[in-house]
């Protein structure tokens, strides 16, 4: 379905001659076929899932975002405002993000799913955190919530 949705994209892209997209777009499904390849050593023959391929898509945001610090610290802001672009177009592949009251609740309820209770639980809530939630939720930001409540 989200490979699908790559695909017809950059073909969209391309027909309306958006460089900045095509470029962002080809190196998504780049990386995207190097984790088909890689997964087939595992016995996947169809591909990543998509729940997989939310995730490269937020760790690939997450280097641009990486980028542009390093751009802004060498002074080079039109190098930072390309990554910014990316991001942008990355973005519109990923759900929408949950947030504020809305990541509390997902937290709380997970945390009571599997009945957590100490630090020691972490891992497992985290866990099911990203097998439920994938592409929603900022994993990091997540993390602290999930020990501040477990502690």
């Amino acid at each position: 379905m989200l490979r699908q949705t790559l695909n017809d994209t950059l073909k969209s892209a391309m027909r309306d001659k958006q460089s900045r997209a095509v470029g962002t777009l080809r190196l998504i499904l780049a990386a995207l076929k190097d984790k088909d390849i890689a997964a087939r050593a595992n016995g996947v023959s169809d591909g990543i899932e998509d729940s997989e391929i939310l995730s490269m898509l937020q760790s690939m945001i997450k280097q641009r975002q990486e980028s542009i610090k390093a751009y802004e610290d060498g002074g080079r802001p039109e190098l930072a405002a390309q990554e910014a672009e990316e991001i942008v177009i990355i973005k519109g592949f990923l759900p929408a993000a949950l947030e504020g009251d809305a990541l509390l609740a997902v937290i709380d309820e997970v945390i009571a799913a599997n009945g957590a209770e100490s630090l020691k639980d972490m891992g497992p809530t985290m866990a099911a955190l990203k097998a439920q939630y994938p592409g929603r939720i900022d994993f990091s930001q997540a993390s602290a919530i999930v020990r501040e409540k477990l502690s």
